[in-house]
């Protein structure tokens, strides 16, 4: 009897987490979100390392390093961006059952770091303030409606445009991260091949190799494909340095190496575990920042901030669901209140805890590519987020080279909805082109998707069709415009 009762207990097991999460019912299964779950954490786990060297390398105006010191603290901020991103990615998965992690947004972090903190007058908690207070208006346009409202007024096309553009952009970003594409040194063009005009470099080979690898489990319907190659490539990677000695891009003493690693050098660590520094939590000052940079400027700079965090979580989630085939008819994921609530509240998280905003991460969709279809495999992202904090010599083996080619093969995913847009009809061919080319050529979700709003309304107006637009389209186009012409009203505003 013991036997068979001890037999038993699996099975009701996965039929209760089965049941929860409607692992079956979306057409997966627990082996497709456990691995999916991994694939997304492979594919972002590079922000415990990047966000240290943003946030943690920049003094703020009165030349105080985040965490409060005279030098930079790298670990405290590491261990604070895979604690956040570990407790709201496992929010996300319980809450909303969405195959969505989340993590410090990259460009918003640049943004605090870059354009407030070292604003005269402003500290790194004035600066955490703002974001925490943004994120507590975004949360309030939530528990009212309005920015559901406002996903539900777009128009489907223009939806699936948004998530072919994510598509690109993620292309780009795995391409750019990798070395294949780069910004060439004194030279007309904007971007060019590899180095010169050609691939050089072993970091580059991991990264081709690790590419084709992908693609051939990938065509060939390999179970794992993606995360069987960041493995394989990692593999490589560890050995080639090991043999070759390659080094970073940028040494320690600056020395520049335009054939070295993009970002971790692929080297087994002296030790697996380190005991997190979590003395950045708490580090912020809610209105500090009115009495050092005025109102205005607050307004303006809360107003930038909320702006891109609003459209960027609707544009991934959007592009996540349609590469997991979970939209309605519409174009809408099912819970979208329910993730909009915990993408708010990681907004919060990550200004409570002075890391900065934390948003949904596009790379979710390696995970989606891997058979990821709900939130089981964000909670394995989240309780792997969690680990690195105490295992992040682990994670730091892993270079851009093994993991940005799973966003190759996902941008090819995402970029076959194209033809669900009809291209003849300019009246929403143009808008759905510029949110498509604006997202990889301006480096931001949020950018392409008002230069479609913004089109959009326009050709409405301009063929007298004025009445078609939905008045939450009208709005947010005006936002967009201001969020654009955001310097000059400063100017003008003298803030």
């Amino acid at each position: 009897m013991p036997a068979t009762t001890d037999a038993a207990q699996p099975t009701a097991s996965r039929s209760t987490l089965d049941r929860f999460f409607r692992i079956s019912e979306r057409g997966s299964t627990l082996g497709r979100e456990v691995r999916g779950g991994v694939v997304t954490f492979f594919a972002m786990a590079y922000i415990v390392v990047l966000n240290p060297l943003i946030l943690g390398l920049s003094p703020d105006s009165t030349g105080a390093f985040l965490a409060g010191g005279s030098a930079p603290d790298l670990p405290a901020i590491a261990a604070a961006t895979a604690l956040v991103a570990g407790v709201l990615t496992i929010l996300m998965g319980a809450v909303a059952n969405y195959p969505l992690a989340l993590a410090t947004g990259l460009g918003l972090n640049a943004f605090v770091a870059f354009g407030i903190a070292t604003l005269p007058g402003m500290t790194w908690a004035d600066a955490m303030g703002l974001v925490v207070l943004e994120g507590l208006i975004i949360l309030v346009l939530v528990l009212t409606g309005f920015r559901r409202a406002v996903f539900h007024a777009i128009p489907a096309q223009l939806k699936i445009a948004i998530s072919v553009g994510i598509g690109l952009f993620i292309t780009i970003i795995g391409l750019v991260d990798a070395g294949i594409v780069r910004t060439p040194e004194g030279a007309a063009v904007p971007l060019e091949l590899g180095v010169g005009g050609s691939l050089a470099g072993w970091p580059v080979v991991v990264f081709v190799a690790g590419l084709a690898l992908m693609t051939a489990l990938f065509v060939r319907k390999v179970r794992g494909a993606l995360l069987i190659g960041i493995v394989a490539a990692t593999a490589f990677a560890v050995v080639l340095e090991a043999v070759a000695d390659i080094g970073p891009k940028i040494g320690a003493d600056g020395a520049r190496n335009p054939v070295g690693w993009g970002l971790n050098v692929p080297a087994l660590p002296e030790s697996i575990a380190a005991v997190p520094d979590l003395s950045l939590l708490g580090e912020f000052d809610l209105l500090g920042s009115f009495s050092a940079i005025g109102v205005t400027s607050v307004v303006l700079l809360v107003f930038t901030l909320l702006l891109a965090d609003f459209f960027d979580t609707m544009g991934t989630m959007v592009a996540i669901g349609a590469e997991a085939e979970l939209l309605d008819e519409e174009g809408n994921p099912p819970g979208s209140q329910r993730i909009l609530v915990v993408d708010s509240v990681a907004a919060i998280a990550g200004g409570a805890a002075g890391i900065s905003s934390n948003t949904s991460y596009i790379e979710s969709a390696a995970g989606v590519g891997e058979g990821a279809r709900t939130g089981l495999a964000s909670i394995v992202t989240g309780v792997l987020f969690l680990a690195a904090m105490f295992l992040a010599p682990l994670v730091a083996v892993v270079p851009y080279e093994a993991a940005t080619p799973a966003l190759v093969i996902v941008g090819f995913l995402m970029m076959q909805q194209v033809g669900g847009i009809d291209w003849k009809d300019v009246e929403i061919a143009l808008p759905a082109f510029l949110t498509i080319v604006m997202m990889p050529f301006s480096y931001s979700i949020s950018a392409g998707i008002g230069a479609g709003f913004v089109s959009f309304v326009l050709i409405k107006v301009v063929r007298g069709r004025a009445r078609q637009v939905h008045p939450l389209l009208w709005v947010v186009a005006l936002l967009f415009v201001a969020y654009f012409a955001v310097n000059p009203i400063r100017q003008l505003l003298g803030g």
